[in-house]
């Protein structure tokens, strides 16, 4: 594993996910906010955004198996990549473009634009992800290149919470654009970022783990290959449970700062903090995976992102407050991220060693179904949540009670705790993969390829 490979498979991430951060944390905002959308224009938008996103993520394991069975010079991973690149880039930009369309034309191109993005992001996303497997076998590695890919990640993720607000003011002010048109220069930036960063990892990634080619995944086999891998499938109840959490307050959080805390460029202050967190987890992983168990890490890591909530929903309105919840849940957060990135990964060899067929597409393509499952999840309980306590009506943060802001704390902090629980409960009694049984995964999987190897040089003699 070279520092090459580290590095330019982590940078694809950046734009990446400055891209995917706007549209799956800012959309709703974008549409109710900056559009000034009516509550039946936002309710209508909230059932398709979710149904999109509920279609998308069955859809994720097909476009798996696609991968799978890719055969090309440039290997299964990379067309995909750049398929899936230049095409979300393209539609995350179309869809923060006001057109001042009618209510039924905007209905029209909106929806068209965001199921195209959906899927132009599910083929770069698998494709990416599922990459990781074939880069190393060696645990401490692959939570090595994971840790890269998740410190980029944020830093994507950090500019765009930390920064929308205050870049999106300056074009306003400087540029004298409207606030939609601020948007749509945030989002074209984000998509520049994004390929040049994806062109990176495709130009001096390296592919390391190869395999001895077997026959191609039929669409049959794709629900064994998911269903029968049992630590694949508890992996993702746990990911799904703490990914809808998460993502449910984190969606809420710019409403948060306008309406409960009555100050928005206050979010861009919060967003520093949690992006700093989440780097600086990230960071240290290494130093306290070589220390601790990942079952240690994971237990630690929900014990801290638990305390943040609590200290979050019965803090003053005071951002001293605020920021030390937002550390505790944003730093046990970013050591979920690569715990459960490398998870994933494990659970391909798993699949491997059980079934004598490696399929990493297939298998990663779990990661988007949850986010996307999440997502729309999450998007379901904010805009019902909005139109509920009437926020959807109201003309300044003024004019929202405290008793809607306790409606919309409730909203992001209680259910999200629940879940996240869970998901630590799931984990904790079902997953069993640890590294003595990891070892004895590759050992076995190493000398069944040697065998294969054998065997086909004595059939080539003869």
């Amino acid at each position: 594993m070279t520092k090459v490979n580290r590095l330019s498979f982590g940078v694809g991430t950046i734009g990446r996910d400055m891209s995917y951060t706007l549209i799956s944390m800012y959309l709703m905002f974008y549409l109710t906010d900056v559009l000034d959308l009516n509550a039946k224009m936002v309710l209508i938008l909230t059932v398709i955004i979710v149904s999109i996103r509920v279609f998308d993520a069955f859809n994720d394991p097909f476009m798996g198996v696609i991968i799978d069975n890719t055969r090309s010079r440039f290997g299964k991973f990379k067309p995909w990549i750049l398929i899936g690149m230049i095409g979300s880039a393209l539609t995350s930009v179309l869809m923060f473009t006001n057109f001042n369309l009618s209510d039924f034309g905007f209905i029209l191109v909106f929806t068209f634009s965001y199921l195209l993005w959906e899927l132009f992001f599910t083929m770069n996303d698998i494709a990416y992800w599922s990459m990781l497997p074939a880069l190393t076998q060696n645990q401490k590695e692959r939570e090595e290149i994971g840790s890269w890919a998740r410190v980029f990640a944020n830093l994507g993720v950090f500019i765009v919470v930390g920064g929308l607000v205050p870049i999106t003011s300056f074009f306003k002010h400087t540029w004298a654009l409207s606030d939609s048109s601020a948007f749509t220069v945030f989002a074209i930036l984000s998509a520049i970022i994004m390929v040049l960063g994806q062109l990176i990892t495709l130009k001096w990634t390296k592919i390391e783990v190869h395999y001895t080619a077997v026959e191609q995944t039929k669409i049959r086999d794709m629900f064994n290959i998911i269903l029968k891998n049992d630590q694949l499938m508890w992996a993702a109840v746990a990911m799904s449970l703490f990914m809808t959490g998460y993502m449910i307050t984190t969606n809420f959080g710019l409403h948060f700062f306008k309406y409960a805390y009555k100050d928005e460029s206050m979010y861009g202050v919060f967003g520093i903090v949690l992006g700093a967190s989440q780097m600086v987890a990230l960071v240290v992983f290494r130093w306290f995976s070589k220390r601790y168990s990942r079952k240690q890490l994971f237990t630690a890591s929900i014990v801290l992102v638990l305390l943040g909530y609590i200290l979050f929903f019965v803090s003053p309105m005071q951002i001293l407050w605020i920021g030390a919840a937002g550390i505790l849940m944003f730093f046990g957060q970013g050591m979920l991220q690569l715990i459960i990135l490398v998870l994933l990964a494990d659970t391909v060899d798993y699949g491997q060693y059980k079934f004598g067929k490696r399929n990493e597409s297939v298998s990663f393509a779990i990661q988007p179904f949850v986010n996307k499952l999440s997502g729309a999840l999450a998007s379901l309980v904010i805009g019902v949540t909005l139109v509920l306590i009437g926020i959807t009506e109201v003309t300044s943060p003024e004019d929202v009670s405290l008793t809607e802001v306790w409606y919309l704390k409730l909203s992001m902090l209680i259910l999200p705790i629940l879940l996240i629980t869970a998901s630590y409960i799931v984990y904790h009694k079902k997953f069993k993969i640890d590294k003595n049984f990891y070892d004895e995964i590759i050992h076995t999987l190493k000398l069944r390829e040697e065998e294969i190897r054998t065997s086909n040089k004595d059939i080539e003699i003869s």
